[in-house]
């Protein structure tokens, strides 16, 4: 850690800035699906990523999941965010955990194009070829249980050889991603690489950008993070952060280096995530 940067104390935000509140202010009246989010929660931003780029009608619902409202509560165990409000059933339905939800908003958004005339951008490849799907859930699985865990450590390390550490970490993980991404591209799926044909988003993209996002602004700003020498790679980096979908749901700058001072100094019970990494558990 840079010996100029001290605990400032500075809190996490509870509003959208820039982009993402504009967007947040667009989608504030009552629909069929609420998205509980917290501004600051990168989990919350793939659900956001998603209903954007599959064009879900949707009301964005602003929470601190510190305090656990019990109207978060009835949506989610844990009170943990993202949590979807299902308002089309009496009593409505709930759901939580990102990676269950965006799963469902894919599914909803393609059982809607087949009851209408309706076109919509698939986060994955046809049903038709499960092998190429199957490929995209091995880019997602990797981006879940390494590149994410990976990213944390790296920000909560203190002393200069764990941060080392966790820097190195944290490129294996992205270069394994790479591997995949390269991997589905030398099997004909160049679309599901990190040249993406379409212009569009896959899945793979949706799980990770967040942390692609956070890395550029909150490790740089804290650990010196450069990404690796590769103009491939940072290309690919480029086109995700200025998709549409990235970019509406984005805050400025400030409000991510502000909200995640905790973690950079690792301040004790700092959130279920940062405990979970500093016990060596599976993230909550």
């Amino acid at each position: 850690m840079p010996e100029k940067l001290h605990d400032s104390g500075r809190s996490y935000h509870l509003q959208c800035t820039g982009d993402a509140a504009e967007t947040a202010r667009a989608h504030s009246s009552k629909e069929a699906i609420t998205l509980f989010g917290s501004c600051f929660c990168p989990f919350v931003q793939r659900v956001w990523i998603a209903l954007e780029h599959l064009g879900i009608d949707y009301e964005y619902y602003e929470v601190d999941p510190y305090k656990k409202p019990a109207e978060l509560l009835e949506l989610s165990p844990k009170g943990l965010v993202p949590a979807l409000r299902l308002n089309a059933h009496n009593p409505p339905k709930a759901l939580n955990e990102s990676t269950v939800i965006v799963d469902f908003l894919e599914e909803l958004a393609v059982s809607n194009v087949k009851r209408s005339s309706h076109t919509t951008e698939s986060l994955f490849p046809p049903a038709s070829d499960p092998y190429a799907r199957a490929l995209v859930r091995l880019q997602a699985d990797t981006i879940e249980r390494t590149l994410v865990p990976a990213f944390y450590r790296y920000l909560q390390a203190q002393e200069e050889d764990k941060q080392i550490e966790g820097a190195k970490g944290f490129i294996e993980a992205i270069e394994g991603l790479v591997t995949l991404f390269k991997r589905a591209e030398n099997e004909g799926y160049t679309e599901y690489g990190l040249w993406n044909a379409r212009g569009s988003l896959s899945y793979a993209d949706v799980m990770v950008a967040p942390w692609i996002l956070r890395a550029t602004n909150v490790l740089k700003h804290y650990r010196g993070f450069v990404w690796p020498e590769s103009k491939e790679f940072q290309g690919y980096v480029e086109r995700l952060l200025a998709h549409p979908a990235v970019k509406r749901t984005t805050s400025t700058d400030q409000l991510y280096l502000d909200s995640y001072e905790r973690y950079a100094f690792n301040r004790p019970n700092t959130s279920q995530v940062a405990n979970a990494i500093n016990a060596g558990k599976a993230l909550p």
